[in-house]
């Protein structure tokens, strides 16, 4: 156990070695790191309990998505009963349910073409036998097609899960650093971003559905009826982005949605040197956009963003290549924020911003020097511990828990983890665990020399036999921390990664580091007695 080959000692010094460099580049000042190479540029990213930084709690309108659930199976009901040639009337939304009403003759015909609009709750592997739409013979030929909670729970469920990805999508455009994006009850979005003092932007686009959507204008209706109501039943009149005209009156007819862009570019217009926001179509898109176009030369189209028209130019030529751009009135601010939403996508339920709180620089320099003070105090009172209980081999394993200390900021690093103060918490403890594995070595070895072995063969027992204790302890440790880790949020898991990396390079440094300098002590000295 005391034996290491060359090779073997040089792979534990180098990979120690290099762990420990990689928490290099956080002693020095941001802007110098950015001229190293990519590659070391790895750096720790403070929280935002130590730097600082904004924090907004964002709220669903499950009000929202429980009518664009009814608007679905309503339009649902109007293309099954057509296909079935079922004659209908009264096909309405009616508080929380879709009411429609056929003849006596027809109710059950239609209820069975109806019930196979209901799917389970939770797609296909969903267990529980629910429906998400129930469908009820209220009498008199009037059907009800309704949600179930369990199907309302569930869908708002899914809108939060795919909110997240999009609000994920869009502050990581911005270009912050370590954004904690995580669900908070059961209709509401957390949003901290570190670093960000003023969260007047970050607000304005989180707070854009980004709708995007492509329709035909109608000009042979004139702005002045339209705004007095008297439009075509196929027409809806919608406000422009920016006046003049007040607005348009455009087909209802979605000719492309914004869901058939793969890209979006704030970019400059050859011509006028405008800025302006360049976008691609996928295959889908790019076929439907050249029908449109080919079909509709001459006549201006809309392209319309959260039920404003930003832009209503005239096709000139069909638009085959998949791909085009909106100008409009724009900055290089306003077209990089639409490029923004139209590559994350558009959300599929208005957010609402229900709490702001922004952390002050102050506050986080405070933690941070609290944070300071109590692992300096901490880890002078372990080293002081180790040297007057083991003296020489107390020295051995404070070595060895300096290396490890690090280590653990060398991984964070290279992982580009966020510290936060629960994490430095993690780190402390590290420490005492660290040394904790020390202990059970040089108790070992106590133990061994008590039953008279000699000092060499004493300290080779020693690690041999604590080897087992020190696996199980640490092994039960990391469970824990994986649990923490998985089923916790926020401050949480930052613990929880410390205290995680902390057990593995305690095991690497209390086993492997320690054992590497007890061998050369012992071949150096050759001892007749143990100073432990």
């Amino acid at each position: 156990m005391l034996y290491f080959t060359r090779w073997k000692a040089l792979g534990i010094i180098l990979t120690a070695l290099i762990v420990c460099l990689f928490a290099v580049p956080n002693f020095f000042p941001e802007a110098r790191v950015k001229t190293w190479p990519a590659w070391a540029q790895r750096r720790l990213v403070l929280g935002l309990d130590l730097q600082g930084g904004s924090s907004l709690q964002l709220e669903v309108d499950s009000n929202y998505v429980k009518k664009e659930k009814l608007d679905q199976i309503r339009d649902d009901v109007r293309r099954v009963l057509r296909e079935a040639k079922i004659v209908y009337t009264g096909l309405v939304t009616k508080g929380d349910a879709v009411e429609v009403r056929v003849k006596d003759a027809d109710v059950q015909t239609t209820l069975a073409k109806l019930r196979d609009l209901a799917q389970p709750i939770g797609g296909l592997m969903g267990s529980s036998g629910q429906r998400d739409i129930e469908v009820a013979d209220a009498g008199g030929g009037l059907i009800r097609l309704s949600i179930p909670e369990p199907a309302m729970i569930d869908r708002l469920r899914k809108t939060i899960e795919q909110s997240i990805q999009i609000v994920e999508k869009r502050v990581n455009e911005l270009g912050t650093v370590e954004p904690i994006i995580q669900r908070q009850g059961n209709d509401r979005i957390l949003v901290q971003v570190p670093g960000l003092q003023d969260p007047t932007h970050l607000k304005e686009l989180l707070g854009k559905t980004a709708k995007m959507e492509f329709r035909m204008v109608d000009p042979s209706v004139p702005l002045d009826q339209a705004q007095q109501g008297g439009l075509p039943p196929d027409t809806e009149f919608l406000p422009a982005a920016t006046p003049p005209p007040p607005g348009y009156v455009v087909k209802k007819q979605v000719l492309v949605a914004g869901g058939d862009l793969t890209d979006a570019q704030a970019t400059f217009d050859q011509r006028t040197n405008e800025p302006v926001v360049s976008f691609k179509f996928n295959t889908s898109g790019a076929r439907k956009f050249a029908q449109a176009t080919q079909e509709n030369v001459g006549l201006p189209f809309a392209i319309i963003l959260d039920n404003k028209v930003i832009s209503a130019p005239v096709i000139r030529e069909p638009i085959t290549g998949g791909q085009g751009q909106i100008s409009g009135s724009f900055t290089v601010q306003s077209a990089n924020d639409l490029a923004i939403l139209l590559r994350a996508g558009a959300l599929p339920a208005p957010l609402t911003v229900v709490e702001e709180r922004t952390v002050g620089p102050g506050l986080g320099q405070d933690s941070i020097e609290k944070g300071e003070l109590a692992a300096y105090v901490g880890s002078i009172m372990v080293v002081v511990f180790m040297l007057l209980t083991y003296r020489l081999f107390g020295v051995f394993a404070n070595i060895a828990v300096c290396i490890n200390v690090a280590m653990i900021f060398g991984l964070l690093s290279l992982l580009s983890a966020t510290l936060t103060l629960p994490g430095i918490a993690g780190i402390v403890l590290t420490v005492g665990i660290a040394v904790d594995s020390n202990v059970l070595i040089y108790e070992r070895i106590r133990e061994e020399l008590r039953g008279g072995r000699s000092p060499i063969s004493a300290i080779d027992a020693g690690f041999k036999r604590a080897l087992a204790t020190i696996l199980d302890s640490n092994i039960t440790t990391f469970i824990a921390a994986a649990v923490l880790f998985m089923i916790g949020t926020g401050p949480v898991r930052g613990f929880a990664v410390t205290l995680g990396i902390g057990i593995i390079t305690t095991v690497f440094t209390a086993f492997t580091m320690t054992r590497l300098i007890v061998a050369w002590w012992v071949q150096w000295k050759r001892p007749k007695t143990v100073p432990i």
